[in-house]
């Protein structure tokens, strides 16, 4: 008697998985963009790279000569102008004066924009649709056309030229865009969250320093950054709200100075704008991981 020969089942090959790590290839419908995105980069990376090469360069020579041609022997580089502007011209003390602003100045808007977008988010109170919309139209309001009012109020309140006085108005000035912000990304968290911590018995309080603040590290960050920059980088309102006194000036102020009417001591100026510009990218460049997260994430959801 015959046996049939057995014959093995055929064994099916594993599903090819993405790994989301494939090489990209090149094509020429991406050269458009690639070549875009190398423009501007240049048109960003080119005068900031001349301004740092003349921020080493003798005066005389930074007036006579381009910055370009510091690359040409005899190479002609000093320190003298970081010297000048850190000693001689009180840029030290003013950049103490700008820590003292800008730190200030952005935590106290984030924190009180992280209750007031919480309350938005996930309380129920009269009229809540509409505050948030006049709060989002004061977006629209010029800073402009409150400084005046703002000004005289702080001259009855003798706040004027102190840093309490400038501290209350970048938080007045920050609060709409970073409640707007900050709302937006609370109202896109899970609803399943606040449901479960609900159910195990936790207020809104431990609700929002125990699931909101931990998650929303990356909006908090961002919105760190921005306000930040903006009271460090701010000329405006320190000159109405501070004025001109050496002893409360931020470095804008400063810097502003540096330079006469004919444009003299540029090379001191250009020393001053990279010693200002120093800390804002240290936080920058920190902070960057969260900067896109914070700003994309509940974008969608309003």
């Amino acid at each position: 008697m015959s046996v049939a020969p057995v014959v093995a089942p055929p064994v099916a090959e594993a599903p090819v998985v993405a790994t989301g790590k494939e090489p990209r290839h090149f094509t020429l419908g991406s050269l458009p963009l690639h070549v875009a995105l190398i423009l501007l980069t240049l048109i960003w990376i080119v005068p900031t790279l001349g301004l740092l090469v003349s921020s080493f360069r003798p005066g005389f020579l930074v007036s006579r000569t381009g910055w370009w041609t510091a690359f040409a022997p005899p190479f002609q580089f000093t320190l003298q102008n970081y010297s000048d502007v850190l000693q001689s011209n009180n840029l030290f003390a003013s950049f103490l004066n700008s820590l003292t602003i800008a730190i200030p100045a952005s935590v106290i808007p984030i924190a009180i924009a992280a209750f007031a977008a919480y309350a938005f988010s996930w309380m129920r109170f009269p009229f809540r649709n509409a505050l948030f919309l006049v709060m989002v139209g004061l977006l629209a309001v010029p800073l402009q056309v409150t400084l005046i009012p703002v000004l005289s109020m702080f001259t009855a309140l003798h706040l004027n030229g102190t840093f309490i006085g400038i501290w209350l108005a970048h938080t007045g000035y920050g609060l709409p865009f970073a409640i707007y912000l900050l709302r937006n990304f609370f109202g896109a968290l899970p609803n399943d969250l606040f449901e479960s911590a609900s159910i195990d018995g936790a207020g809104p309080v431990t609700m929002f320093f125990r699931l909101v603040l931990p998650l929303s590290v990356p909006a908090l960050a961002s919105l760190g950054i921005f306000q930040f920059l903006w009271t460090w980088n701010d000329l405006l309102v320190a000159l109405v709200y501070l004025g001109g006194d050496p002893a409360v000036a931020p470095m804008t102020v400063t810097v502003a100075n540096l330079v006469g009417s004919l444009g003299q001591s540029y090379e001191l100026l250009t020393a001053a704008a990279f010693v200002s510009m120093a800390l804002p990218l240290v936080v920058f460049l920190a902070m960057q991981r969260y900067f896109v997260r914070g700003m994309t994430a509940g974008a969608v959801k309003g």
